[in-house]
């Protein structure tokens, strides 16, 4: 396993991280969660990033009981989120909302921090001040956001500077071969500012995998049967045609749709590491391996003419058309 830094920081994670919204109802029990997590200790996966509500509120604590005796190798990641704020005090919203998560977790520190949805009504500098507290404290080391547009984290870096604290270190996204749409601000934004970029979903909900065929239903105990929006809006000519493609793409090297899906992902420079939502020990494992996988600049070049960014058809990567503008 190979291990990139997040943001500059000293948060050397590795390549494949274990997405924690499987972990606790429906998905997983504590054990089976247990057991995962375990699996991927054991391959070199250090990374987990989870949420205060993934799995009903249980997934903080699964991984906290599966992390009890191995927490100094591991870094976690969580989120918060300001949705019920209220009128409530914004720093006591959050540090109370951080002091649950360290609770459930079992831990004294959480590595990475992140805002899990943009709160517009909510001063940004309200939101830093209380952040920066938690890491005055020991309590967060590093800081990132989830399900921000580039202006909110330009916001974010302008008012940090401003105030003469820590920004946001990460930008965590919905990104893979059928979702390409970041790439046209927010990762031109994450190069120029050293923010690294954290990749959800890079499967499309199993769509990249293989398990969906155009004009046959969704297979049984699949997203796509438990009627997921991530796959409907993947249900269409264009796309069907572009995993046509990468199938054959990726059986010609002997690998799978999936493997290569997350190779793409992780040929880009700008993100720090790919969040796998991950049921069982198998599939940790089919992960680390497609982690292993170096695309040649030219098979780069060829899966972005094959999967082009919305719109674009140009078969360029954005980065080739427009330099990101200099840091200031």
């Amino acid at each position: 396993m190979e291990y990139r830094k997040l943001g500059g920081t000293e948060l050397n994670v590795s390549l494949v991280a274990l997405g924690g919204n499987t972990f606790g109802p429906p998905r997983l029990d504590e054990a089976q969660s247990v057991r995962t997590i375990h699996a991927a200790d054991d391959l070199g996966v250090n990374f987990v990033d989870t949420a205060n509500l993934y799995g009903g509120g249980y997934s903080e604590a699964f991984i906290g009981t599966a992390l009890a005796d191995r927490r100094d190798r591991w870094v976690i990641a969580t989120k918060f989120n300001l949705r019920n704020l209220g009128d409530a005090n914004v720093a006591d919203y959050i540090t109370q909302a951080c002091d649950n998560s360290l609770r459930k977790l079992n831990t004294d520190r959480i590595d990475l921090y992140q805002l899990h949805l943009p709160s517009l009504n909510t001063p940004e500098d309200e939101i830093l001040r209380a952040l920066d507290k938690l890491r005055q404290a020991g309590k967060v080391r590093e800081i990132g956001a989830s399900n921000h547009m580039s202006w909110h984290m330009a916001k974010n870096q302008y008012v940090g500077r401003a105030m003469g604290v820590k920004p946001y270190v990460t930008a965590q996204d919905h990104y893979n071969l059928l979702r390409r749409h970041i790439e046209a601000e927010l990762i031109p934004f994450a190069n120029a500012y050293g923010v690294s970029i954290i990749p959800y979903f890079p499967l499309g909900g199993g769509f990249l995998s293989g398990k969906y065929k155009q004009g046959e239903a969704p297979p049984p105990g699949t997203r796509g049967a438990e009627g997921s929006g991530i796959v409907s809006r993947n249900l269409n000519d264009r796309n069907f045609e572009i995993v046509r493609k990468l199938d054959a793409f990726a059986e010609a090297r002997q690998r799978s749709t999936a493997e290569l899906a997350l190779a793409w992902l992780l040929a880009n420079p700008a993100v720090g590491s790919v969040i796998t939502g991950v049921s069982s020990p198998e599939q940790v494992a089919l992960n680390v391996k497609a982690a292993g996988w170096v695309l040649t600049p030219e098979e780069k070049s060829e899966l972005d003419a094959i999967a082009p960014r919305e719109g674009d058809d140009s078969g360029q990567p954005v980065g080739a058309r427009a330099a990101a503008p200099a840091a200031a």
